[in-house]
């Protein structure tokens, strides 16, 4: 199923740095030639890191589906330092070619929202859960299950954007935040969960089923 994605193709959040980039290209070119060959290759990065493309949902009813696009780093058991509870910890590492829109894993309320000042460690690290600066959406699904999906700045990204609200519905595949330059999400299930991803794997975002739910 493909939902009408209701963003453009490059995500608002880019849409200075992409102009800004395009300016400066267009100006040194205009009065250096060839010169600004390096500008026109940086204006060119700063799009494709800004892309946003629409996504195909699985629908199956027991699939939690990757937040973000990247590599899994992490497959689990861990304490949820958010619930305080055992958890199956799947976590996935989006570097800069990456696309860095966040979507829900889920189909869900938003019970709590919590934010953590933080560290810039490199986000493909463990103790980045821990120590970087942080975003725990904690989402309780019809059925009373607990998931909680936890956006981290990395070793460049600057700025961790989260645009949900507790109350708020949230439907798999949503897109609900984003991060610039680099960055990680951890998401906590059940024990009963089952991963269908392993360490090293590809994933994409909204399309990706890392486990399913028993």
């Amino acid at each position: 199923m493909n939902r009408h994605y209701p963003h453009p193709i490059l995500a608002r959040e880019g849409w200075p740095f992409i102009a800004i980039s395009l300016i400066v290209a267009m100006v040194v070119t205009a009065l250096a030639g060839a010169w600004s060959i390096p500008f026109w290759i940086i204006a060119i990065f700063v799009i494709q890191f800004f892309r946003d493309p629409a996504r195909e949902i699985p629908q199956a009813p027991k699939a939690i589906l990757s937040p973000a696009d990247g590599r899994i780093v992490v497959v689990e058991k861990a304490m949820d330092p958010y619930r305080k509870v055992e958890a199956l910890k799947i976590s996935v590492f989006m570097n800069v070619f990456n696309v860095h829109s966040n979507r829900s894993p889920v189909d869900g309320t938003i019970e709590h929202i919590e934010y953590n000042a933080g560290s810039f460690l490199n986000a493909a690290l463990d103790k980045a859960s821990k120590e970087n600066e942080r975003n725990a959406v904690l989402a309780r699904l019809a059925d009373g299950t607990q998931v909680t999906f936890v956006q981290i700045a990395g070793l460049v990204a600057r700025r961790i954007l989260c645009y949900a609200k507790v109350g708020d519905q949230l439907a798999r595949g949503q897109r609900y935040g984003f991060i610039r330059f680099g960055s990680r999400v951890d998401v906590y299930l059940p024990l009963t969960a089952k991963a269908r991803v392993t360490i090293g794997d590809k994933v994409s975002a909204t399309e990706t089923i890392l486990a399913e739910l028993a």
